[in-house]
């Protein structure tokens, strides 16, 4: 049995899901708590995997397919949400810090 590869480029589309850093973005921003941030990257997980299974069950081209032969990538995934929702958490702090 061989083991199946995936090529580095797919590895990176995984943390680019549009859904995925909308709903990071959002939720980041709107933390009040760093610890937040977490819950908003598990929130913009478990919405972005399925919309993607959904878009890929459709046929519709999408950058980052979840499903039949389309590896979730859900590590890369996970850390690209925590990024998005970290950068947007902090971008919203250094605003509120510039207004004061």
């Amino acid at each position: 049995m061989e083991t199946p590869t995936v090529a580095l480029h797919v590895w990176v589309l995984g943390a680019f899901d549009p859904v995925l850093i909308a709903i990071a973005v959002y939720l980041g921003w709107k933390a009040d708590q760093f610890a937040k941030v977490f819950i908003a990257a598990i929130a913009a997980l478990l919405i972005s995997v399925p919309v993607s299974w959904g878009i890929n069950a459709l046929g519709l081209p999408w950058i980052a397919p979840v499903g039949g032969e389309e590896p979730m990538l859900l590590q890369v995934r996970t850390a690209g949400a925590i990024l998005w929702a970290s950068l947007a958490y902090f971008a919203h702090r250094l605003r509120d810090r510039a207004k004061s």
